[in-house]
């Protein structure tokens, strides 16, 4: 299939898509590196009247260290930040996770908050967005305001944007003192969506941890150190509790397996 008919703005600057955001609301569909908005209007999905491109706008294209925060805005590629030399330092459960993003091509392309924005559950970025506890940055033409991960995200490609709003950016904290992070997921093959992924955050008193591609969002949940059957207890609980289910590509119950032995791997890997 192809696209419903739409117009083409290619912004020059945030100001730009933010007039148009104004003028057009939920008729626009921003336009960043379309590795999921293309398939979604070639399905006939989304049918926007208007598509506002912002890959060249400058004041969009960076990321910066700024109060304690890997700040990603709108335009930064995946493979950008993914190439960062000193990724690894400042948030290492990101240079963790982007191996495990679709291919190379797609991230050379694929922006950090597009995949925000788009919401899907079993992805990678949304995943170390909510452990990590980061923040979303959203602005218009009237006002700006920033959410947590957790309230930002509402369901199954469902999140807290206005029509009005841009994903300005995303902050992620950096690496703090005592962390220690893992991340894995289980995928038919590599690149395609996890059916399970779980991403932790470890320290010497607390363990958090973070399950994408069951519930309809990422969920997270943190605990005491917990160790043996204690833990093996609580994972148990926490696949229950994401209410999973069957559907063409695993079962429920597998899913529920996965959980339980992807999140034991990852804590013991962080530990």
């Amino acid at each position: 299939m192809k696209p419903a008919p739409f117009d083409y703005l290619r912004a020059a600057s945030s100001h730009d898509a933010l007039e148009v955001l104004a003028q057009t609301g939920e008729d626009a569909r921003i336009l960043a590196g379309g590795q999921s908005l293309m398939a979604v209007l070639n399905m006939r999905l989304a049918q926007p009247r208007v598509l506002i491109d912002i890959s060249r706008t400058e004041d969009l294209d960076r990321t910066i260290i700024d109060h304690g925060h890997l700040v990603v805005n709108a335009a930064a590629t995946q493979g950008s930040v993914e190439w960062r030399p000193s990724l690894q330092n400042e948030v290492p459960l990101l240079a963790l996770a982007f191996p495990h993003i679709s291919h190379f091509q797609i991230r050379n392309r694929g922006t950090v908050c597009g995949s925000i924005a788009h919401a899907d559950p079993s992805a990678e970025l949304p995943l170390v967005l909510s452990v990590l506890g980061g923040d979303v940055m959203l602005r218009s033409k009237k006002r700006k305001r920033v959410l947590k991960a957790g309230d930002f995200f509402q369901g199954m490609l469902m999140t807290a944007r206005e029509p009005d709003e841009l994903v300005e950016g995303v902050r992620f904290p950096l690496k703090r003192a005592g962390e220690r992070y893992a991340f894995t997921e289980f995928s038919a093959r590599h690149g395609d969506f996890a059916m399970v992924a779980c991403a932790t955050v470890v320290t010497d008193t607390y363990i958090r941890i973070a399950v994408g591609g069951v519930a309809d969002r990422p969920v997270v949940e943190q605990w005491p150190r917990l160790h043996g059957d204690d833990l093996r207890g609580a994972l148990n609980d926490l696949s229950w509790k994401l209410n999973a289910q069957d559907d063409t590509h695993v079962s429920a119950t597998y899913r529920r397996h996965l959980v339980r032995q992807l999140g034991w791997r990852v804590i013991e890997e962080a530990k």
